[in-house]
C-alpha cells in the first residue's frame, strides 16, 4: 500500500504519545527547499517589533534571510527609503541585511529613533520583515521637591507617595531605608502597584526619618531614589477603631481592560482599624485554579495568561471586626491579532494547484490584506493563476513565472500579524535526506520513529519496506506520517531488521535503508525502601538495576530532586546509598536515577528523621492555690515523631532537695495540666515529653512555690505489734517522709490495749522513730494497737486498729499417740494426736519429725546415722517419710513448732523397713581365658537391700559378623564370687549378664565381654596366609583376574543390551529387592547383633527387639523428699510429691533373638 503525502489524512496521537509530536514537528519544518534549488527569499531573523535599545551602545537592527539565488537587503525608515551609504554610522553586514550603527564613537540614538523594516529580495520575489520601531531606553532623575515631616496620630491610615520618572521601560519600585534593607510589609502596611506605600493604620513604631522609594531601570542598570520622607507618629492614649475603606482603588466601582496572554493584576487596599482582610470573588462565575495567584497579602489579586472568558466583574471585599465594604472591577479582554492559521511555503509542480491560507482571531476583530512580493496586491501585477477569496489565494495551473512571495498582514487597533509565504514553482524528482544506513535504537514496548526526510515536486509519495524482499508495509500495524516518518506504535524483539524508504514522483525515484535495533528496557528491580530512623544512626537504601546488555546504564542518587549533599556521610556504591550520622536535614525523599543512551528510571522513597523529643519549655504557673496549682508548658520540636504524652515531675527542695518524684501524666495533645499539692512543701516541676523513640530531657525547672502547712492527711502505715521476749509488746510502724508531714514537729501518738479485757487505751507521744516496747505484758496475748500522726499544726484522722500479740515462750507439751504405718521398702507413714492450742504459747507454725537409721538387719552391726527432719505446716497430724532403705531400722520422734521454737520431743518409735530389690554387683570381670573356658569373678552389690538369695549368670556368643547366638542361663550360689565356665568354643567372643536376687526380687545387671583363646594350628597357618597375601606375585595374580571379571561383566552387559531374551522367572529373581528376600529358618543362623553404643537399628533378619539394651546402669530406688527442713515436702495430706522412678537395663535376648551390635573397638577384638 502506498502513502500518499498529499492524501489530507490527519494522525491522532494520544496523549501517552504527546513527545512524538515535537518530534513529528521538528522533522515537518525540517521538510524545506534544498538550498541547491531556486527558491524566494525567507526572512529567518529579525529584529523584535519593539526594540528598546541601550543608548550608550551601538544599535544592531537584525534581519537575515536565505534564499537560491542569495537575496540582496534594502531597508525603509519611517515609511520612506533608507539610504544606508549616506550615512557613515551606518554599515550593513556582508551577505545579510543586518545593520549597525556605530554611536558609541559620535552621534546620539535619539537621531536614530523611528520604524524600520527590511526588503530581501531576489529573481524569484521579495520577503519583508516586521515594521521594527527602535526606541532608545532612557531613566530620568526624580525631580527636586522638598518633602515636610508627616506627623499623624497613632491608628491613623497614611499614604506615602513614590511618582516615579516615567522611563523607558518602566521601572521596577521598592522601598528601604538608609542602609539599603527593604521596609518590612505586611496585612497593615503593602505597597501598590503604582509603588506608593499604604498603611491601614500607623503605629509609634513606624515613626522613622528615611522613607525612600528607589526606582531600578533594569535596562540601563541604573537605580534612582527619591528624597527620604520623614513620619512620626503620635502615641494616642485612646484610638477608635473603624471600618474599612478603600484607598486605592477609589469609589464602589471601576474597570479594567487587558489584552490576552497578558497578566490580569487587579488591586484593593483598605484601611481601617483593626486591620482590614481582603477576599476576592467573581460574579457569575468562579475564579481559574491554575491561573489565579494572590499577591501583596491578598491585596492584588493575579490572572496569567488571560483569555477573553476571563472577562466579567470581579468583587474585592475588605472586612475587620466593625464591618465590610466591597469594590467592583470591570474587567475587558481585548485581544491583539493571533494566528489561527498562518500562511506555508507552497512548492507545486508546473500546472499543479494550490491554496494560502492566512487566518487570524482578535479583539476586535483583525483585518486581512495581502502583499505581493512587498507590494500591496491590488497593485500588483495580475497573475491568471492567482484568485483572492478573503483570507484565501487560490492558484490554479500555476507555471514557472507564478513564483512569488506574499505577505498576509492581519491587524486591529492593538496590534498586527504580518507572514510570508512563497510559492515556488520547480520540477525536481525525489531526494531522500536522512542519512543512508542510519542505526537507531529503541526500547521495547515504546514507540519506534524511523525518520525519511524527502523532498520533491511534485511531492513524492513514500512507501516503507522492511528485509530485502518484503512487501510495503501497512497503516493497519504501523504509522505512516505525512513527513515521510515511519511509526511502530509498539516495537517489540520481532521488530528488529531493516526499512526501506521508498520516494517516487513522476520525475523519478530514491530509496534509503535505515536499520533499527530493539532493546529490553531499563528497570529498577530493587526499588530503595521508605525508611526512617533515629538521628545519629546509619540509613542504606538499595537500588538493584537490571538493563540490556549492551547499554551501559550510570546511577545517580538526588535528593529531593537535587544533588546530594558534598559530605562525606553519603557513600555510593554499586547498589547502595549510604548516609551515616543521620541528621535533621538528612530527610526528605531520595531518588535512584537510571541512564542509558536510550532510556532512564528512577525510583524514590522517603527518608523521615526522628529523635527523642526535644525539652518543653517555657514553664508557667498560675492558679496558685493551698492545695492545686496549674502548670502550663511550650512543646519542644516531636523530631517527626508525635509526642504522645507528657511526664509531670516534682522536686521538694524543703525535704528533698536534688530527688524528683513522678507527679502526673498528660496526653500529649495538652499543654497545661491541675496539679494537686501537699501542704508545707516547697515545690519545683519539670516536664519531658514522651514519643515512640522514647523521652527527652527534662525541661527546666519551673519557680518554686510554697504551700502553707496543714494538720497530717495520713497516719503511719504497716503498723505490726509482735513481741521479741515473752513479757514484752514491739509496736513498729513505716513513719510518714518529710513530704507527707505536711507540716512541722511531726510526731506519732502510739495506743494499745489487751483486746479481750476491759482496760482503757494507754497511750505514749513519740517522735523521729518508728518502733516503741511495751514491757511486763502476760506471755502471747492479744493486743488492739493504734498510730496516729500530728504535727503543729494539728492531728491526723483517726487511725485504723491493728489487732497484735505479745511476745512468744517455747511449747510445753509433745505431741502424743505417735504411731507408724510402713507403706513399703523405702516409705511410711507417721500419725500423731495435736497438742493443746494453750501449751503451744505463740503461732503453731507445724510439726517436726526427726527420724534416723539405727542398724541394718542383714548385719546386726550398730552404727551412728545422721538424723533426718521433716517439717509439716500448720496443724496436720500425719505426714509422709520417703526417701527410706530397705531392710532397716529406724527411730524417731515429732514435736510441736511454734514462732519462738520447738517444744519437747514426743516418745521414740522404732520401725523397720522389709526387703527390697539389690543393687547391681559391685564389678564384674573376666580371667584366666583358655581355649573352651573363662573364670568369672565379682563382688556383692553394696546394696543388697536384703538376704542375697543366688546370682544369675546369662551369656551368649558373638560370631563374625556380630550377630549374637543362643543365650545360657545360670544360677549360682550367693556364697559364691567366683565361677569357672567350660566348654566354650575355642577363639570366641562371649557376652555376659550378670545380677543379684532377693526375696523381692531380681535387681540391676552388670554387662563384660570376653574372648577365649585361639588354637595355634590355626594361628600358624593364618599366619603363612599372610605371608603369601604380601608376596608381589600374588598381588598381580589378583589383579589380573580382576581385570578377567570386569572384561566379562562389560561383555555380558552388551549382549544384554542388544537384546537377549531371558525367561521372566530370571528377570524377575535378578532385579529382586534383597530386603524382601525370605528369611532362611536354618538352626545354625545367628542374628545380628548391634551394640547399644552404635546407635544402629537392627537387620530386618533379627528377631531381638531392638529396645534391648545390655549396658550396665546404676539402680535408682530412691524417692523424692518431700516435707520442709533438710530432707524434704508433703502435699497437705502427708503424701509426698513426685515419683519414684528406677532405671532397670534390659533383660538380654533370649535364645537366637539378638541383641545390639557392639562398639567397633570391640568387633575388631573379635579378630586378635
Amino acid at each position: 500500500m502506498q502513502l500518499k503525502i498529499m492524501m489530507p489524512k490527519k494522525k491522532h496521537l494520544s496523549a501517552g504519545r504527546a513527545p512524538l509530536i515535537l518530534f513529528l514537528c521538528q522533522m515537518i519544518s525540517a521538510l524545506e527547499v534544498p538550498l541547491d534549488l531556486v527558491q524566494p527569499p525567507t526572512i529567518t531573523q529579525q529584529s523584535p517589533k519593539d526594540y528598546i535599545i541601550d543608548p550608550r551602545e551601538n544599535i544592531v537592527i537584525q534581519c537575515e534571510a536565505k534564499g537560491k539565488p542569495p537575496p540582496s537587503f534594502s531597508w525603509t525608515r519611517n515609511g520612506t527609503h533608507f539610504d544606508i551609504d549616506k550615512d557613515p554610522l551606518v554599515t550593513m553586514k556582508s551577505g545579510s541585511g543586518t545593520l549597525t550603527v556605530n554611536i558609541m564613537s559620535e552621534g546620539k540614538a535619539e537621531t536614530y529613533e523611528g520604524v524600520y523594516q527590511c526588503t530581501a529580495r531576489n529573481e524569484r520575489g521579495a520577503a519583508i520583515s516586521n515594521n521594527i520601531v527602535i526606541r532608545p531606553s532612557r531613566s530620568p532623575l526624580w525631580t527636586k521637591e522638598k518633602l515636610e515631616r508627616i506627623t499623624l496620630r497613632n491608628g491613623q491610615s497614611l499614604v506615602l507617595p513614590c511618582r516615579p520618572p516615567v522611563g523607558l521601560p518602566p521601572p521596577i519600585i521598592f522601598w528601604m531605608d538608609n542602609s539599603f534593607q527593604r521596609l518590612p510589609q505586611s496585612e497593615r502596611v503593602s505597597q501598590g502597584l503604582n509603588g506608593d506605600l499604604y498603611f491601614s493604620n500607623v503605629l509609634p513604631e513606624d515613626t522613622r526619618e528615611d522613607y525612600i522609594c528607589y526606582a531600578r531601570f533594569n535596562h540601563t542598570q541604573t537605580i534612582q531614589q527619591k528624597q527620604p520622607i520623614s513620619v512620626k507618629v503620635i502615641s494616642a492614649k485612646s484610638h477608635r477603631e473603624r471600618p474599612p475603606t478603600f484607598l486605592t482603588p477609589e469609589g464602589n466601582a471601576s474597570r479594567k481592560e487587558e489584552l490576552r496572554g497578558n497578566v490580569l493584576s487587579l488591586e484593593c487596599i483598605a484601611e481601617g482599624l483593626p486591620t482590614p482582610i481582603i477576599y476576592w470573588i467573581k460574579e457569575d462565575g468562579t475564579l481559574p485554579i491554575n491561573r489565579t495567584f494572590y499577591r501583596n497579602f491578598k491585596k492584588t489579586l493575579q490572572i496569567v495568561q488571560v483569555t477573553e472568558a476571563d472577562s466579567g466583574n470581579y468583587q474585592c471585599i475588605a472586612k475587620n471586626a466593625l464591618g465590610a465594604i466591597h469594590h467592583i472591577i470591570s474587567v475587558t479582554v481585548k485581544a491583539a491579532p493571533y494566528w489561527i492559521i498562518a500562511p506555508q511555503n507552497l512548492v507545486l509542480s508546473p500546472g499543479e494547484d494550490g491554496t494560502l491560507i492566512c487566518r487570524a482571531n482578535g479583539n476586535p476583530k483583525p483585518r486581512i490584506s495581502w502583499l505581493l512580493n512587498g507590494v500591496l496586491i491590488e497593485i500588483a501585477p495580475d497573475d491568471p493563476s492567482r484568485k483572492i477569496d478573503g483570507d484565501t489565494i487560490i492558484f490554479s495551473n500555476v507555471q514557472e513565472r507564478s513564483s512569488a512571495v506574499y505577505q498576509c498582514n492581519a491587524s486591529n487597533e492593538y496590534g498586527y500579524l504580518l507572514a510570508n509565504a512563497f510559492v515556488n514553482v520547480l520540477a525536481e524528482p525525489p531526494r531522500i535526506f536522512t542519512s543512508a544506513d542510519t542505526l537507531y535504537q529503541v526500547i521495547a514496548n515504546r514507540p519506534a520513529l524511523l525518520d525519511c526526510a524527502f523532498f520533491g515536486s511534485p511531492l513524492p509519495t513514500i512507501e516503507w519496506f522492511k528485509g530485502a524482499k518484503g512487501s510495503a508495509l501497512r497503516e493497519d500495524i504501523y504509522v505512516l506520517h505525512e513527513n515521510g516518518t515511519l511509526e511502530i506504535p509498539v516495537a517489540q524483539k520481532d521488530s528488529t531488521g531493516t526499512y526501506t524508504c521508498v520516494a517516487r514522483n513522476k520525475l523519478g525515484m530514491a530509496k534509503n535503508d535505515i536499520h533499527l535495533e530493539i532493546k529490553d528496557p531499563t528497570r529498577i528491580i530493587k526499588q530503595p525502601e521508605y525508611a526512617v530512623v533515629q538521628r545519629g544512626s546509619t540509613v542504606s537504601f538499595e537500588c538493584i538495576v537490571k538493563h540490556d546488555h549492551t547499554l551501559i546504564p550510570t546511577v545517580t542518587w538526588l535528593k529531593d530532586h537535587g544533588e546530594l549533599p558534598s559530605d562525606g556521610r553519603f557513600t555510593v556504591d554499586k547498589d547502595h546509598l549510604v548516609v551515616a550520622d543521620v541528621s535533621d536535614d538528612d530527610g526528605g525523599t531520595y531518588t535512584c536515577v537510571a541512564n542509558t543512551t536510550l532510556d532512564s528510571v528512577s525510583a524514590s522513597a522517603v527518608l523521615s528523621v526522628v529523635d527523642v523529643p526535644n525539652p518543653p519549655f517555657d514553664l508557667e504557673l498560675t492558679d496558685q492555690l493551698d492545695r492545686s496549682v496549674q502548670l502550663s508548658w511550650t512543646p519542644g520540636d516531636d523530631n517527626n515523631s508525635p509526642i504522645t504524652k507528657f511526664i509531670i515531675e516534682y522536686e521538694d527542695a524543703m525535704h528533698e532537695p536534688g530527688l524528683w518524684h513522678h507527679q502526673t501524666e498528660v496526653p500529649g495533645a495538652q499543654t497545661t495540666a491541675q496539679l494537686k499539692l501537699s501542704p508545707y512543701v516547697n515545690y519545683s516541676f519539670r516536664v519531658m515529653a514522651v514519643n515512640s523513640l522514647g523521652r527527652s530531657l527534662p525541661s527546666e525547672a519551673s519557680e518554686q512555690y510554697l504551700t502553707k502547712a496543714a494538720e497530717p492527711d495520713k497516719n503511719p502505715t504497716a503498723v505490726e505489734g509482735l513481741g521479741s521476749e515473752p513479757d514484752n509488746l514491739v509496736i513498729t510502724w513505716k513513719p510518714l517522709n518529710g513530704f507527707e508531714s505536711n507540716g512541722p514537729g511531726l510526731q506519732y501518738k502510739v495506743s494499745w490495749r489487751q483486746k479481750d479485757g476491759d482496760d482503757e487505751w494507754t497511750s505514749m507521744v513519740v517522735a523521729d522513730v518508728s518502733k516503741y516496747i511495751v514491757s511486763g505484758t502476760p506471755t502471747f496475748v492479744p493486743y488492739l494497737i493504734k498510730v496516729q500522726a500530728l504535727n503543729d499544726a494539728g492531728f491526723a484522722p483517726e487511725p485504723a486498729v491493728v489487732l497484735g500479740h505479745s511476745g512468744e515462750d517455747l511449747p510445753m507439751v509433745a505431741p502424743g499417740n505417735v504411731h507408724v504405718n510402713v507403706v513399703n521398702s523405702t516409705l511410711a507413714e507417721v500419725h500423731w494426736d495435736p497438742v493443746p492450742l494453750k501449751s503451744i504459747r505463740g503461732h503453731l507454725q507445724g510439726y517436726r519429725i526427726y527420724y534416723w537409721k539405727a542398724q541394718s538387719s542383714s548385719t546386726r552391726n550398730r552404727r551412728h546415722i545422721e538424723k533426718k527432719i521433716l517439717t509439716f505446716q500448720g496443724s496436720k497430724t500425719h505426714g509422709m517419710l520417703p526417701g527410706l532403705e530397705p531392710f532397716s531400722h529406724y527411730t524417731l520422734n515429732v514435736r510441736v513448732v511454734n514462732g519462738k521454737g520447738e517444744g519437747p520431743a514426743s516418745p521414740d518409735r522404732v520401725f523397720n523397713t522389709p526387703e527390697g530389690v539389690p543393687s547391681a554387683p559391685s564389678s564384674l570381670k573376666i580371667v584366666n581365658p583358655t581355649l573352651d573356658s573363662l573364670t568369672l569373678e565379682w563382688e556383692p552389690p553394696s546394696h543388697p537391700n536384703g538376704i542375697l538369695t543366688e546370682y544369675t549368670l546369662k551369656y551368649q556368643p558373638i560370631n563374625s559378623t556380630h550377630e549374637l547366638g543362643p543365650l545360657v542361663d545360670l544360677k549360682i550360689p550367693a556364697n559364691k564370687t567366683r565361677w569357672t565356665l567350660k566348654n566354650l568354643s575355642f577363639s570366641t567372643r562371649y557376652k555376659f549378664y550378670f545380677y543379684a536376687q532377693t526375696v523381692a526380687g531380681s535387681g540391676s545387671q552388670i554387662t563384660e565381654e570376653a574372648i577365649t583363646t585361639m588354637d595355634e594350628g590355626k594361628m600358624a597357618m593364618a599366619s603363612r596366609q599372610v605371608d603369601i597375601a604380601t608376596q608381589g606375585w600374588f598381588i598381580g595374580l589378583m589383579c589380573a583376574v580382576a581385570l578377567l571379571i570386569l572384561i566379562l561383566l562389560i561383555v555380558c552387559f552388551i549382549r544384554r543390551n542388544k537384546g537377549g531374551k531371558y525367561p521372566v522367572k530370571e528377570k524377575e529373581d535378578a532385579h529382586a529387592d534383597p530386603e524382601i528376600q525370605p528369611m532362611k529358618e536354618d538352626d545354625g543362623t545367628f542374628g545380628e547383633y548391634s551394640d547399644a553404643e552404635d546407635h544402629k537399628p537392627l537387620k530386618k533378619g533379627s528377631r531381638t527387639p531392638s529396645d534391648r539394651t545390655v549396658k550396665k546402669e546404676d539402680s535408682d530406688d530412691s524417692l523424692v523428699d518431700y516435707g520442709e527442713g533438710v530432707n524434704g515436702q508433703f502435699n497437705e495430706d502427708g503424701s509426698f510429691i513426685g515419683q519414684y522412678s528406677g532405671k532397670k537395663e534390659k533383660e538380654p535376648a533370649e535364645g537366637n533373638e539378638s541383641s545390639e551390635a557392639p562398639s567397633p573397638v570391640n568387633a575388631m577384638n573379635s579378630f586378635v
